[in-house]
């Protein structure tokens, strides 16, 4: 079997391992960003390139628990943070914003990402899984001197009311609010929807136990208002990657077609919504492969 074809073996003998367990050498620490305490991971040499992997709604840092180790050995700073409200970042609000605020909005999320990127050495390569590759777009349109490449991993491929699109029940988004679509989107999780094992199930679930209601609520309202900023996008000289599993939310029409727009390459996993846990030694594969793209000034 060819090499190139390892990933994909590797992938399919994937372990049910303990999610709260750290991957090897990763350090746990926490950012203090505008909106709050932001719970973060990092792993490798700080005087490395340095790619920043942001979760999504829901979601949290240790979803890119086999996706770390693979960059770190290949000679990367690889750090990773919960968004604000989110599970072990549920200290973080709009409340302690100067001045206060009472919604988990755009602003907040971007300004966030903005301040963990500077903090750092900096162009990075950035992505944005599910929701967050939004926020990642927003932030490399505004400042793209922060940005080294860009991958939108499973990111929504529509602007507007992005869940209108989705499979199967896109239909639904006539008829429920953003309260509705988390306690949809909870449900899924809850009961196991995408049939995860159950080491990842059991985490998962804890995760609810932390993260706020409302920055769950608010941000799937934000997905109603999902801005396109693809012009911008492809006008900047930092190679892009979409990369998305051919079963997940959105068709895979509408990814290529966002790809398209976006002048990126883009990648397909016989996985559904979350490449970086059921795909990480492919994911990671092309992440090296667009990493090492990067024009020299901007690496």
């Amino acid at each position: 079997m060819p090499e190139r074809d390892l990933p994909t073996r590797l992938d399919e003998s994937l372990p049910d391992v303990d999610w709260d367990r750290l991957a090897p050498d990763a350090r746990r620490w926490t950012f203090s960003a505008p909106s709050g305490p932001l719970a973060a991971l990092e792993s490798g040499t700080p005087s490395a390139e340095r790619a920043v992997l942001v979760p999504g709604v829901t979601g949290s840092k240790e979803d890119f628990r086999f996706v770390m180790p693979q960059l770190v050995a290949a000679g990367y700073f690889v750090q990773s943070f919960d968004l604000a409200g989110q599970y072990e970042s549920w200290p973080a609000g709009p409340e302690n914003l100067r001045p206060p605020r009472v919604e988990y909005d755009y602003d907040l999320l971007v300004g966030d990402l903005i301040a963990f990127l500077e903090a750092g050495s900096t162009p990075s390569h950035l992505l944005g899984y599910s929701f967050a590759g939004v926020v990642a777009q927003l932030v490399a349109a505004q400042r793209p001197d922060l940005v080294s490449s860009l991958t939108l991993l499973s990111t929504p491929p529509v602007s507007g009311r992005a869940y209108r699109s989705i499979k199967r029940i896109g239909w639904l988004d006539r008829f429920v609010d953003a309260r509705g679509s988390a306690l949809l989107m909870k449900l899924g999780i809850v009961w196991n929807v995408q049939r995860v094992p159950p080491g990842r199930l059991r985490f998962v679930r804890e995760r609810f136990t932390l993260t706020r209601a409302e920055a769950h609520r608010q941000v799937m309202g934000l997905l109603s208002r999902t801005p396109d900023v693809t012009g911008a996008l492809a006008a900047q000289p930092f190679p892009k990657l979409v990369a998305v599993g051919m079963h997940d939310l959105w068709p895979l029409g509408l990814h290529r077609r966002f790809a398209q727009k976006l002048g990126a390459t883009i990648a397909v996993y016989r996985t559904g919504h979350s490449p970086c846990e059921t795909a990480p030694h492919q994911l990671s594969r092309d992440l090296l492969e667009l990493y090492a793209t990067a024009p020299a000034e901007r690496r």
